[in-house]
């Protein structure tokens, strides 16, 4: 007889411990993963206790944009974030945090978080976004909207 196991492994560490208590933040706009990381003005923080949800709190930035997003984040306690655009200076100032990073979701908040503790989340960890070159969710929310080269995701 033969088994076959499949497992999807999370990046950082063991999946099974990583995923019994952890502190999930998610960008919110209308419960959907907002998909500008420096520019979102609320995130969902779910809090997750032997695997499942057991909490859920809106927290708003008050102002806090990019890279001083990683210390709001760190003292709300957050040690995973779930986004769609993110440019590289949020990038370091969250692996300087120690905080691991799903980039690259679309859709519901919930949804999301809910897919991440299941191992089926999809996300791209190389997702960028940056003053001219738009790939992926940040690109879709149409920067043209900012003026392009205005906010610049990565700063």
């Amino acid at each position: 007889m033969t088994y076959v196991i499949y497992a999807k492994v999370l990046p950082h560490g063991d999946a099974q411990k990583e995923k019994r208590n952890m502190k999930i933040a998610v960008t919110s706009e209308n419960r959907q993963v907002f998909q500008h990381f420096g520019h979102t003005e609320q995130f969902e923080i779910y809090t997750v206790q032997n695997g499942g949800i057991t909490d859920r709190t809106l927290v708003h930035t008050d102002g806090s944009g990019h890279g001083a997003l990683a210390g709001f984040l760190t003292a709300h306690g957050v040690d995973t974030l779930i986004c769609g655009g993110i440019g590289d200076g949020a990038r370091q100032a969250l692996a300087g945090a120690g905080i691991r990073l799903f980039g690259g979701v679309t859709g519901g908040t919930e949804d999301a978080v809910r897919a991440l503790l299941s191992g089926s989340l999809r996300y791209d960890e190389n997702v960028r976004c940056g003053h001219h070159e738009h790939h992926g969710p940040c690109g879709e929310h149409g920067c043209g909207e900012h003026g392009c080269g205005e906010h610049g995701c990565g700063e």
